[in-house]
C-alpha cells in the first residue's frame, strides 16, 4: 500500500510537470505567432513603401518629358508587384488576436492598389494631353493613398502593439507610408509634377492672397460629444476610443492637407496623435477620426485639439481647445 501511495504521488507530481511544460510550450507558441506576425506585416509594409511607393513617385516625376511608354510600362509592372504583396498579406497565418489588424491591413493595401490602378488607367491620357480630367482623376487616387497611410498608422500598428502589450511582448512595429507629401493631392500640383516642375514639399504653388484659416468646431467620441474644460466628460467604451473631430474652412479658399492634432494626457502618460483632413472647402465642416489606444480607465484625462496652421493663416483663434475627460 505504502508503494502504491508513493507510485501515485509520483504520478500526480509528473503529471503536474507535464501540463506546466505544455502550457509554457503553448504560451511561448502563441507569443511567436505574435511576433512572427508583426514582423511579416512589417517586411510587407517596408517593401510596399521601397519597391513600390518610391519608384511610382519617382517614374511620376517629370514623367512628361520621358518616353511615355516606359512610364506606362514602369506603372503597370509596379502594378504587379502591389498585387503580389497584397496576396503575401492575404496568405499570412493570422493569430486569433490580430484579426482585426490583419481586416485593417488588407483594406490598406486594397486601397494602395486601387490607386495604382487608376494611374495606371489615367495616365497615358495625362501624359498626351488627351483629357483635361486625366489630372483631376490622378490627383483623386491620390486620396486613395493617403487614406491608406491613415488606416495603416491608425489602426493596423495601433492594434498590433495592443495585443503585443496586453501580452507583456516588447517588439517594435513598422511605420511605413506610400503618400509621400500632401502636394499630390492638389490637380495643379500634380500637372506641374508631372512635367518636372515642381519638387518635395506638400507644394510651392505661392499662396493666394486673402484669408486662409480653419476653425475647431467640437471633438466627439461616438454618440458623446465633449465639453471644454472644465466640464468633466464621462466616455464609455474603453481606453481605445476613436475621436471624431469637426474643422470649418471659415476663410475663402480650398485648404488641402489639413492637420489635427490631439495630445491626451492620462495617468502620467502623453499620447500624441495626429489626422489629415484631404481637402476642406469655405464655409463648410469636415471630419477626421482619430484612433488612440491605451488611455488608462477611470484616470481623469486632459485632451487638447488643435488644429494645425495651413500657409497663409495668420488668425489663429479657435483653432484649439482643451477636454476633460474620465474614459470607463
Amino acid at each position: 500500500m505504502v508503494r502504491r501511495r508513493v507510485a501515485a504521488g509520483v504520478a500526480v507530481v509528473l503529471l503536474i510537470i507535464i501540463v506546466f511544460v505544455i502550457s509554457g510550450c503553448l504560451k511561448s507558441q502563441a507569443q511567436q505567432s505574435l511576433k512572427d506576425y508583426n514582423r511579416h506585416v512589417g517586411e510587407i509594409a517596408q517593401e510596399y513603401e521601397t519597391q513600390v511607393a518610391k519608384p511610382l513617385f519617382t517614374a511620376l516625376t517629370g514623367a512628361s518629358g520621358k518616353n511615355s511608354l516606359d512610364v506606362e510600362v514602369q506603372i503597370n509592372n509596379l502594378r504587379g508587384e502591389a498585387q503580389k504583396l497584397g496576396a503575401r498579406a492575404q496568405a499570412l497565418s493570422v493569430p486569433g488576436e490580430m484579426v482585426g489588424a490583419q481586416r485593417a491591413l488588407l483594406l490598406a493595401l486594397g486601397l494602395r492598389l486601387e490607386g495604382i490602378t487608376k494611374i495606371d488607367a489615367e495616365l497615358p491620357a495625362a501624359l498626351g494631353g488627351q483629357s483635361k480630367q486625366a489630372d483631376t482623376k490622378i490627383a483623386g487616387a491620390m486620396e486613395t493613398f493617403l487614406a491608406s497611410d491613415v488606416i495603416y498608422s491608425q489602426r493596423v500598428v495601433p492594434l498590433i502593439e495592443q495585443e503585443l502589450s496586453g501580452k507583456g511582448i516588447t517588439a517594435t512595429t513598422t511605420q511605413a507610408r506610400f503618400l509621400p507629401n500632401l502636394g499630390w493631392l492638389e490637380a495643379g500640383t500634380v500637372v506641374a509634377r508631372l512635367a518636372g516642375q515642381l519638387s518635395g514639399g506638400s507644394s510651392s504653388t505661392a499662396t493666394a492672397p486673402g484669408h486662409h484659416g480653419s476653425v475647431l468646431k467640437g471633438v466627439s467620441v461616438g454618440a458623446t460629444t465633449l465639453e471644454p474644460e472644465p466640464a468633466l466628460n464621462h466616455v464609455s467604451g474603453g481606453g481605445n476610443p476613436t475621436f471624431t473631430v469637426s474643422v470649418e474652412d471659415d476663410g475663402e479658399f480650398t485648404e488641402s492637407g489639413v492637420t489635427v492634432e490631439l495630445t491626451i494626457t492620462a495617468g502620467g502618460k502623453t499620447t500624441t496623435t495626429t489626422g489629415v483632413i484631404g481637402q476642406t472647402e469655405p464655409g463648410k465642416t469636415s471630419k477626421v477620426e482619430i484612433a488612440v489606444t491605451g488611455i488608462p480607465l477611470t484616470a481623469a484625462a486632459s485632451i487638447v485639439a488643435a488644429v494645425k496652421p495651413v500657409p497663409g493663416e495668420t488668425n489663429h483663434e479657435g483653432t484649439k481647445n482643451t477636454y476633460l475627460a474620465v474614459f470607463e
